[in-house]
């Protein structure tokens, strides 16, 4: 049943009447109304509509075609407003009120004083002055910015088509985008919008010949966020965060590895890989960020493809470089994740856009990142009521601090100390999303209630364990079905078990068990104790892997687990051998922190290799197929590193695959390389 009926509406008016079309003011405030819960059709009749109370509802945006042709106020405050360019029909608005809208910036105010022509108070304060300087001065000086770049740099074709104006007006509308410059760096999405996506709209003007490009052109399917067009990608209801790192300044030097020989074929630098800096630069232009183009005919090399569905490489993005140069191939990428599904009630996230942890961050010393997190947190609104969920990201790298985020908002909201070293991983409890576990490189495991945050982003943070382990932690892992009890982690000298229950004693504590494997005494010159890669396939199914290994562990976590002695008494250290279930062929490489990762809703496991290939392996068909066998089991499709090229040169070979990334349907995977590119696999049904 609709929530908005005549009936309601009728009841809600004031003075009270019985003419849709006589209504001149309506309270429709605190009835959990989203935008879809808004009848067009039905609201349109309210033509003498003077003043809407929309307030302390679920609205994300105004819904399309709704045209209130006499409303001077409306009341938006406590909803979850997004995108303001919804409000564009409602030009008769004099009085707007938005506050407590936690993903509204001052990016949005200023579209909204372009937008709105009559709009005199805003907030409860008078902007008139403010808005008429935006729409008559600063407009002006745009339109003369735009003006000149037309007559510096381009021209209708001599025989026009609509096909060549397509042309010349797209590659107009791309250079203003890029090359008109104007304000602060703060204003810097205002200014794409304005002159960008709509820069032939309210920019038209007569050209040499006093021709207009494209002039009945419909701009309606442009209204995107500009970070969406800032990466010329859209591509899943998540948002990938992704944090890269470069070459120089790395804690991560193990002396041991540096005694490790690289194999001959590889013309590569004697040095050994570590984690590398990541400084943030500024953001991107769409030109640096998708550099390279992939080839049709890239290869695949199949052992057993699915008959359901292949991955396709869709694009190759250069996002990182340094100084904006599209040269840097020596820039690495070391963490990716999607953004959550789902927020604590469930409720499916909306639709979002790839971005880069550099975009979201404005720090006059920047941090240089390793490692990032997704969690769900709860928000307060005024009074310390109304909790809803807030999607945050954290960010820890070289300085020892964890960078808080909220990332529809735009916005690093506070910061902590969690290490004098760097940190290495972030992991949170996905069950309780306030609980954040940091790895640093001075050899602690660290527990954290990072709490809430009020609509101030007034947050508060509290150590609440402290776990000792013998070298630097690279990988964790919370047992899907314990998250609350146990930590996996994965370190430079081993594999380690905590139990991690902070409601009890002592908060200092050492590990319940070391978790060791056949690998190490397999070759008595070489150790194989730095696990670089783990993550759980099911519920008890675990997928490690040593660098030098050659292959990857499938084992069992409980029956791992219940190998553990009884004994407390005993104060010889614990030591468990994984039981395995089988052993996945992956590639003999050196090359150590080539992470892989886990797709547990579908069963799949991915790792990337040195040169650029991503092994796949489909552990659920693996199952089917005698799991104990005994002998190593062949990837189920490895998928080549697809050769993209940049006009004019030759193609880049294959780099070191860093990390991977899946969303939880395996619709997109997203491998991090160590010379600055991002490829983008989509999953498609074969024919």
């Amino acid at each position: 049943m609709a929530k908005i009926t005549e009936k309601l509406l009728l009841e809600k008016c004031t003075p009270k009447n019985t003419n849709l079309e006589q209504v001149k003011a309506l309270n429709l405030s605190k009835l959990g109304l989203k935008s879809s819960d808004l009848p067009v059709p039905l609201l349109s009749r309210l033509h003498c509509l003077e003043q809407l109370d929309l307030s302390g509802n679920k609205l994300q945006e105004m819904p399309s075609g709704l045209f209130l042709p006499s409303l001077r106020s409306l009341d938006l405050t406590n909803n979850e407003m997004e995108d303001v360019t919804t409000l564009d029909t409602l030009t008769t608005l004099e009085d707007l009120r938005m506050e407590d809208n936690l993903y509204i910036t001052v990016n949005d105010n200023y579209k909204l004083m372009i937008l709105l022509p009559k709009l005199r108070f805003y907030n409860g304060k008078d902007i008139s002055t403010t808005a008429n300087h935006i729409r008559h001065v600063n407009s002006e000086d745009l339109r003369k910015r735009v003006l000149a770049l037309w007559e510096t740099s381009f021209s209708l074709p001599d025989h026009r088509t609509a096909e060549k104006l397509a042309i010349v007006e797209r590659d107009f509308v791309n250079a203003v985008r890029h090359k008109v410059k104007y304000g602060p760096s703060s204003l810097t999405d205002y200014i794409k919008w304005r002159v960008g996506f709509n820069c032939l709209l309210h920019f038209s003007f007569p050209y040499k010949d006093n021709d207009l490009i494209l002039s009945g052109y419909n701009w309606s399917h442009r209204k995107r966020s500009a970070s969406a067009v800032e990466c010329d990608v859209t591509l899943h209801p998540q948002k990938i965060a992704r944090a890269s790192v470069q070459a120089e300044d790395s804690p991560r030097r193990s002396i041991r590895l540096q005694s490790i020989p690289h194999k001959a074929e590889r013309h590569i630098s004697t040095m050994p890989r570590t984690h590398k800096a990541a400084q943030i630069p500024a953001t991107p232009t769409r030109d640096q960020s998708k550099l390279l183009v992939i080839p049709r005919n890239a290869l695949r090399e199949k052992q057993h493809q699915s008959k359901e569905d292949i991955l396709q490489p869709l694009h190759v993005l250069q996002c990182h470089s340094k100084q904006d140069s599209p040269d840097d191939f020596s820039t690495q990428l070391w963490a990716c994740s999607f953004q959550p599904l789902q927020d604590y009630y469930g409720e499916n996230k909306i639709n979002g856009e790839l971005i880069g942890i550099k975009m979201l961050i404005d720090d006059s010393t920047p941090q240089d990142f390793f490692s990032l997190a997704w969690s769900t947190v709860l928000m307060s609104r005024k009074g310390n009521v109304a909790m809803r969920p807030c999607s945050i990201l954290a960010a820890g790298g070289k300085r020892g601090l964890v960078k808080l985020l909220h990332p529809r908002a735009n916005m690093a909201y506070g910061e902590f100390r969690a290490s004098r070293k760097a940190l290495s991983i972030l992991c949170f409890s996905p069950r309780q999303g306030n609980l954040l576990f940091t790895g640093s490189y001075d050899k602690k495991i660290l527990m954290w209630d990072i709490g809430g945050v009020d609509s101030k982003y007034n947050f508060k943070v509290t150590q609440l364990l402290v776990l000792e382990t013998t070298s630097t932690p690279l990988h964790f892992c919370l047992p899907p079905a314990t998250p609350d009890t146990h930590l996996i982690a994965a370190c430079e000298e081993g594999l380690h078990s905590y139990n991690i229950q902070h409601n009890k004693d002592p908060k200092k504590r050492s590990e319940e068990m070391e978790i060791t494997f056949p690998v190490y005494e397999k070759d008595k010159d070489h150790d194989y104790h730095t696990i670089d890669g783990l993550g759980f396939v099911t519920n008890d199914v675990v997928a490690s892997k040593s660098h030098m290994q050659g292959s990857i562990y499938l084992w069992s976590w409980n029956d791992t687990r219940a190998q553990l002695p009884n004994n407390k008494k005993k104060k010889k250290k614990k030591e468990v051998c994984a039981v395995i279930l089988a052993e996945l062929q992956w590639s003999s490489t050196d090359i150590a922190y080539l992470s892989l990762n886990t797709c547990p809703s579908k069963g799949y496991v991915v790792c990337g290799d040195e040169r650029g290939r991503l092994w796949t392996y489909h552990v659920t068909d693996l199952l089917k197929a005698n799991f104990r066998s005994g002998k190593a089991i062949p990837a189920t499709e490895i998928l080549a590193w697809p050769l993209p090229v940049r006009k004019g040169q030759s193609p880049v070979e294959g780099p070191a695959i860093n990390s991977v990334a899946m969303d939880p349907e395996l619709r997109y995977l997203v491998a991090l390389s160590d010379k600055n590119m991002a490829v983008v696999w989509i999953r498609t049904e074969s024919s």
